[in-house]
């Protein structure tokens, strides 16, 4: 599913290459790799816990992956808003929400 959310926000940086230039595009994909890297480091935490039969820790070890993708996805995002001075906030937001979309998906398709 990390494939189909890198497919949405290229999507979206396309369109918005076309539509509102350059700075938006580059926005929209930060936005989107934002939830990326937090979708991956999410399911790295989940399959660490994939031999595990114990229903409780299952749970606790998805929330921990839950919890530990936000954190990540907050932190890129402050460091974006600090670093690049050209940000597109509406661009940025699309890249993100396109990417989003899918992140529950992905996490869903493990086998934990």
């Amino acid at each position: 599913m990390l494939k189909i959310q890198l497919m949405a926000t290229v999507a979206v940086a396309a369109v918005m290459l076309l539509t509102s230039g350059l700075h938006a595009s580059i926005s929209a994909m930060l936005g989107g790799s934002a939830v990326l890297i937090g979708a991956s480091v999410a399911a790295y935490i989940a399959k660490r816990g994939a031999n595990n039969e114990d229903p409780t820790a299952i749970l606790v070890n998805l929330l921990k992956a839950e919890a530990v993708k936000i954190m990540m996805i907050i932190i890129l995002l402050i460091i974006v808003f600090k670093v690049y001075k050209q940000l597109v906030p509406f661009a940025l937001i699309a890249g993100l929400a396109a990417a989003a979309l899918f992140s529950g998906a992905a996490l869903s398709k493990l086998k934990v």
